[in-house]
């Protein structure tokens, strides 16, 4: 999965929000092409041939961990985006514990595609989920609602109980934006039953 462009130009000089100006080649959601969908705030994974994969940024200098499989590089900032092998260390064990529970829910279907790993221990909970919980992108719920220009993007998320917007178009391409783009903090979903 490649790193998704924002819906926004962003201030990279001053206070790195966002500004009413659309990034080049996201032109497309504004003309009311794709769907809305909820972003998630978890971490990114992978699953592919029934093997567990998490994101990893390689910044500039570093040397690369064992295993990682470049996806997409970023000239400007000099990162490498991509992904490694889940292993059996503790560092991974609310991936493993996930993943588990997602193969014993399994009837033999595929399970191929990217997913967020959501969970009490993972970025602090935000979406307040009592289990580690792997929700794949595809299943993201569909926000019909959504407005679509700056202002109305604004408002949109400084209601709602969501950390952001990816718009997916039939193509394959995808735009985000988040709540934190506009300096807007998120309002924390209702806690479960």
């Amino acid at each position: 999965m490649k790193k998704i462009i924002s819906l926004y130009q962003r201030n990279y000089d001053g206070d790195h929000l966002v500004r009413d100006e659309v990034v080049p080649g996201a032109e497309w959601v504004l003309a009311g092409e794709g769907a809305a969908t909820r972003k998630y705030d978890g971490t990114c994974c992978l699953i592919r041939d029934r093997r567990l994969y998490k994101r990893f940024d390689l910044k500039p200098g570093k040397p690369p961990p064992r295993d990682f499989e470049v996806e997409q590089h970023d000239p400007v900032t000099g990162k490498s985006f991509g992904w490694v092998p889940v292993g059996d260390g503790p560092e991974d064990r609310w991936h493993r514990q996930a993943f588990e529970r997602l193969t014993g829910r399994d009837r033999g279907g595929e399970l191929d595609g990217t997913y967020e790993l959501l969970g009490p221990k993972i970025q602090g909970n935000p979406e307040r989920f009592t289990e580690h919980e792997l929700v794949a992108h595809a299943d993201a719920a569909v926000l019909p609602d959504a407005p679509r220009d700056f202002e109305g993007l604004r408002s949109y998320l400084a209601e709602a109980a969501i950390e952001g917007i990816v718009w997916h178009h039939p193509e394959g391409r995808m735009v985000k934006i988040k709540s934190r783009d506009f300096g807007l903090k998120r309002i924390p979903p209702p806690a479960p039953p």
